[in-house]
């Protein structure tokens, strides 16, 4: 078999085999087959694209590429979580402990953020103590014990997919939605769990931009995960507007704690019930709206926030913070930023506010670079609130004072405003199962 002959068949359309996928990507893998052939084989496959076949094929190849999660040591159905991306995006740290609460097995493995989208891993490193490393046996142990754990990835997952990512990063392949799925599923795979609920993220801060883009990526993922024996819900979700008020790591595990608390705000607090409720119908095999029930239960009676009690001192992290914020790290300087206008805010691009929030020090712009957890933006106005200039828009808060001048032009950047009340935006668009 020759990678040339491989990369000629898709570019002239053809459906390629398992055996041809497996030799593309084992070898890919091994370094045997060169950067320029696999920058081939991705310009044929965004051009021509896949079926479903091969990408379910693509997805399994790249999760067999590495180690591969054995959960099988956890009594009981486990179920994870996934978002595709956004800003202000903590739906992990609300969701995982609600689950949790209501009997499910969460034993879930997150990323750190890079770019304007934050990750889970550096959220919870802003809780002094807490350890977001922990072995295979600690890991499973945990989820047995309190049916929770939230652990950064171990090993080697999927080291196909990071070799092809970096790869189709350079090389204008990204935008593929077969190689997007696969790159997605691939890891979500081979972490190990039953179930799978995907929040499809779409708008400005998402890498989708359009609702239909982002139903044809779902649609993808769901067919992978069911072609790989799993259970997969998607859920497609609004990310034109930042997810609750807060974008920074420490900010929003406090808005997180707020929410479990029963003073999260009402869209961020909906889309949480919703994917909760998701997951809880492929624990417990009750119907949505029972489950929606079960999940708003648990904020209501404090059990969910137990639990995320219960998660911060078992993984070695200071539980005090739940009801003491000072705990945190606090940052040296705040700054009121102020509107220079009058009129609705009729958008709002929530990328340009996770820029402006990098620009303070809470994301980094390529791997390995520091952050401040205390670092952030709390929004005091969003899209469709009326302002006056003069009125607080948000407030900064960093440890380099040099940087809010960036990052306030950055922010500002951000707003369009207008003389007549925009119409509210649909949050959750579409389920796909």
């Amino acid at each position: 078999m020759r990678m040339y002959d491989i990369i000629h068949k898709k570019r002239n359309g053809g459906e390629l085999s398992e055996e041809e996928i497996r030799f593309f990507i084992e070898g890919y893998t091994e370094g045997e087959i060169p950067d320029y052939q696999a920058a081939a084989f991705c310009m044929a496959v965004y051009f021509q694209g896949m079926t479903a076949k091969e990408t379910s094929e693509l997805t399994l190849a790249m999760a067999e590429s590495g180690d591969q999660i054995n959960l099988g040591g956890v009594d009981g159905f486990t179920v994870d979580k996934h978002s595709t991306g956004g800003v202000g995006d903590k739906t992990s740290l609300i969701v995982a402990p609600i689950v949790a609460s209501c009997g499910g097995k969460v034993a879930k493995m997150s990323g750190r953020g890079l770019g304007h989208t934050g990750g889970t891993v550096d959220k919870l490193e802003s809780i002094p103590g807490f350890r977001t490393e922990l072995n295979p046996d600690e890991f499973i142990k945990q989820v047995n014990d309190i049916g929770l754990c939230i652990v950064g990835q171990t090993g080697e997952l999927a080291p196909a997919d990071k070799k092809l990512y970096a790869l189709r990063d350079v090389t204008a392949t990204v935008e593929s939605i077969s190689l997007i799925a696969s790159s997605i599923m691939s890891k979500k795979l081979a972490a190990g769990s039953n179930g799978i609920v995907l929040d499809v993220k779409t708008g400005s801060g998402a890498f989708m931009k359009t609702a239909e883009e982002s139903e044809k990526l779902a649609k993808e993922m769901v067919s992978i995960g069911r072609s790989a024996g799993r259970s997969v819900t998607a859920v497609i979700t609004n990310m034109d507007i930042p997810l609750g008020d807060s974008v920074g790591n420490s900010l929003e595990v406090i808005e997180a704690i707020k929410t479990l608390k029963g003073e999260g705000e009402s869209e961020l607090t909906e889309v949480c019930l919703t994917l909760a409720a998701q997951m809880l119908c492929m624990v417990t095999g009750e119907d949505e709206k029972t489950c929606f029930s079960m999940a708003k239960g648990a904020i209501d009676d404090g059990s969910a926030l137990n639990k995320l009690r219960e998660m911060i001192s078992a993984q070695g992290g200071n539980a005090g913070v739940v009801d003491d914020y000072s705990l945190f790290k606090q940052p040296k300087y705040t700054a009121e930023i102020f509107s220079e206008c009058d009129g609705y805010i009729e958008h709002t691009d929530a990328e340009k506010i996770g820029i402006a929030s990098v620009i303070l020090g809470a994301g980094r712009e390529k791997k390995g670079d520091p952050i401040d957890p205390s670092a952030g933006i709390v929004l005091k106005k969003k899209t469709g609130d009326r302002v006056e200039k003069g009125d607080t828009l948000a407030v900064f808060y960093t440890d380099d004072e040099s940087k809010i001048e960036e990052a306030k032009q950055e922010f500002f950047d951000a707003f369009t405003f207008g003389s007549e009340k925009p119409q509210p935006q649909k949050l959750i668009y579409k389920i796909i199962k």
